[in-house]
């Protein structure tokens, strides 16, 4: 879902109704220096927070307004939350329709929101009245600085003007050279692994270091893994083990907002030092890492996105697109838009990927037919673009993985939902400072939408026209009908970036290989981007079963 306060898809962005606030330009250190602001006092904040909940439960209440005759489940449920709760979230949808009413953080009322019409409302039409929450924003300016993720309003939009055209469909043809030789150089290397017999690998980690390498040389002109080897790589560890680290720690994200002026940085990490809390203490070692600047102060060889917006920027102070110095970005949001840049690239892919293989592992009739569709393709496409354009069926397999994966105004509804009062309403009057959780999947499997078999993971339905009541809804998503990667103004800017890796990958990948279920039970847990993990392990990990083709069957 989305927080704008929003979250699982769960997208941790919840939407805030508020009055235009403006954020004011502050100058900001990224990583682990800065990180401090929010933690230092995680302890003393989180004894408060517990007793202003005493006070506002017992002795107040919660207070009553419109969002009081929502349905929804009993305020007790922080399943929400529950890395395992996915027979929850089914529950929101199919018992409680498109607009729920949840409780949050200190017993706040929240709205679980998937209604078409409210959406396009919240991300499009009247996005401005909707602003990621200020534990967000908050969060991710400690971690990665005043990046695309970081920042609101006009700030925001002129980044994602700069931005643009680097994640554009035209440029994409140009990043095609780089995937090719990662991914080819991805499939050497596992076949290394199994040359002699099949065997158990960690999948999550090879996807996690092809997407850092893609990513790394299409975003920084810079080689992270050569790919050439098994062996431990801390930054890619570092990202892939951020979210499930940050998603235990929530209750101290929410304080981070009110401490980030409190005392020097030196001082702040002097006290978190001190901090006798492991998952603390853990997520502050992610951060040292991510927060490296060494690598991500390289320039590659000019057709990296870095080099491309460094020019970009360049030629702004120079004035020869017709802007000034405030048309570029500073070196410290140069380098923060990388920074978010790596992250998301690389686990959000990396985990699509394995869903993908985990799912075709399970699914052998589809995954033979995936790989005879390649293998026709081959024939007479040499190139990596047109293999991947050829298969039809690759698409289709990772658009349905990708819909299975997750001022006061008056929030509008497609159709109206009836009230714990009884009585149906046709639009929700919204109040300031609501939080608001888009609901991606809630949307993605709405059975009065995708029909009755929502819940199923079927590729061909998207070989055939959608079905009407899909086109009718209009759903605000930037792809294919889908809120995997948000819409509007906050939607995922390298989304094509993405799918384009995901296919090469793909592409490559399965003409040579088979993939099967390993012998410990694989368990997806619910977070800012869903992760897997064996068994009842806690630690990010995706074993399948990997055997090698022989030469002559391809």
């Amino acid at each position: 879902m989305a927080h704008r306060e929003a979250q699982t898809g769960i997208y941790r962005g919840s939407i805030i109704r508020s009055s235009k606030r403006r954020q004011h330009a502050r100058p900001y250190t990224t990583c682990s220096a800065i990180f401090t602001d929010g933690l230092c006092l995680c302890i003393l904040i989180a004894l408060a927070c517990g007793f202003v909940w005493v006070v506002r439960r017992f002795l107040f209440g919660v207070g009553t307004s419109a969002l009081e005759n929502i349905p929804g489940p009993p305020s007790q449920s922080f399943q929400f939350f529950d890395k395992h709760g996915w027979a929850f979230h089914r529950k929101l949808g199919d018992e409680y329709g498109p607009v729920v009413k949840i409780y949050g953080f200190l017993n706040k009322p929240t709205l679980y929101v998937f209604d078409p019409k409210a959406m396009q409302s919240i991300v499009l039409k009247d996005q401005n009245s909707y602003e990621e929450t200020r534990s967000f924003t908050s969060t991710t300016l400690l971690i990665f600085g005043p990046g695309l993720l970081g920042t609101l309003g006009e700030h925001h939009r002129k980044q994602r003007k700069l931005l643009n055209p680097v994640f554009s469909v035209g440029h994409m043809r140009y990043m095609l050279p780089i995937f090719y030789r990662v991914v080819d150089q991805l499939r050497d290397a596992i076949s290394v692994q199994v040359s002699t017999s099949p065997r158990e690998i960690d999948v999550l980690n090879w996807m996690g270091r092809a997407a850092l390498e893609l990513v790394g040389q299409g975003g920084l002109g810079y080689s992270f893994d050569p790919l050439i080897e098994d062996k431990p790589n801390a930054l890619g560890d570092a990202l892939k083990a951020l979210l499930p680290s940050l998603f235990t720690l929530d209750i101290y994200q929410r304080a981070s907002p009110y401490f980030t002026a409190i005392g020097s940085p030196g001082f702040r990490r002097r006290v978190l030092d001190m901090i006798p809390h492991e998952g603390i203490q853990h997520v502050k070692s992610i951060v040292d890492i991510i927060g490296d600047k060494t690598v991500l102060r390289q320039v590659g060889e000019g057709k990296d996105i870095m080099s491309i917006l460094s020019m970009a920027c360049f030629l702004a102070s120079e004035g020869k697109h017709g802007g000034g110095d405030g048309d570029k970005l500073p070196e410290n949001e140069l380098i923060a838009q990388m920074s978010t840049l790596i992250f998301a690239a690389m686990d959000t892919t990396s985990n699509s990927l394995s869903r993908i293989l985990h799912i075709l592992a399970e699914r052998q009739d589809m995954q033979e037919r995936l790989r005879r569709r390649l293998r026709c393709s081959f024939g007479w496409a040499r190139s990596l673009v047109r293999r991947v354009n050829a298969a039809s069926f690759l698409d289709a397999v990772c658009r349905e993985t990708m819909r299975l994966a997750q001022k006061d105004v008056i929030l509008p509804l497609s159709e109206p939902i009836r009230g714990r009062d009884g009585k149906m309403m046709h639009e929700i009057p919204i109040p300031k400072n609501t939080q608001i959780e888009i609901g991606i999947l809630g949307s993605n499997r709405n059975k009065a939408i995708w029909g009755k078999d929502a819940y199923e993971w079927k590729p061909e339905r998207w070989l055939s026209p959608l079905p009407q009541a899909v086109v009718d809804a209009r759903i605000p998503g930037v792809y294919s009908n889908l809120m995997t990667f948000m819409g509007g103004g906050r939607a995922c800017i390298g989304f094509k970036f993405s799918e384009l890796e995901m296919k090469a990958v793909l592409c490559t990948l399965l003409p040579v290989f088979i993939f099967e279920l390993p012998k410990e039970q694989i368990v997806w847990n619910i977070s800012g981007v869903n992760y897997p993990t064996m068994g009842g392990g806690s630690q990010p990990q995706m074993l399948l079963k990997v055997s090698a083709l022989k030469s002559g069957s391809i």
